[in-house]
C-alpha cells in the first residue's frame, strides 16, 4: 500500500475538522459568556448559540467515531505563531498537518454560520470538503 493510499483525502478532511471543531466550540462558549454579561436580554441569543454548540458537539462525536473506525489518531497538537500543527497516525502511517490562523478564521466563520442555521450555500465551494455530518 503506497503512502497516498494509506491516508485518504477524506481522512485529512476529518483531521482538519477534528482540529477546527474544538476551536469553534470554544469561540461559541466565549461569545455566550460575553453576551450574557453585556446584553440586557441575552436569552434568545444564548439559546441560539447553545443550540449551535450542541450541533458542533454532535459533529465532533461523529468525527471521533470516524477516527475509531478508520484507525485515525491525532497524537500531538500545538499552537504556533502561524497556526496549529498536528501530527496524526492513520492505519499505522504517520503524517502531519498545519492549519494557518487565517485559514482557521475563515473556515471557522463558515462552520459557525452552518451551526447557527444560516445559509452557507455561497461558501460551499470554498469548503469543498464534500463531507456532510448529520445533526
Amino acid at each position: 500500500m503506497s503512502y497516498l493510499e494509506a491516508i485518504s483525502d477524506d481522512d485529512r478532511l476529518y483531521v482538519k475538522r477534528y482540529i477546527l471543531l474544538p476551536l469553534i466550540i470554544a469561540a461559541f462558549e466565549r461569545d455566550c459568556r460575553y453576551i450574557e454579561q453585556n446584553l440586557k436580554s441575552p436569552e434568545p441569543y444564548v439559546d441560539t448559540i447553545k443550540l449551535a454548540i450542541k450541533k458542533a458537539q454532535a459533529e465532533f462525536k461523529d468525527i471521533k467515531k470516524y477516527f475509531w473506525l478508520k484507525g485515525l489518531k491525532v497524537y500531538e497538537q500545538a499552537n504556533t505563531k502561524y497556526g496549529v500543527k498536528a501530527k496524526f497516525k492513520c492505519r499505522g502511517y504517520q503524517s502531519d498537518m498545519e492549519l494557518y490562523w487565517e485559514f482557521i478564521a475563515a473556515e471557522a466563520t463558515i462552520y459557525m454560520r452552518k451551526y447557527l442555521g444560516l445559509d452557507i450555500s455561497s461558501y460551499e465551494k470554498e469548503l469543498g470538503d464534500g463531507i456532510t455530518m448529520g445533526y
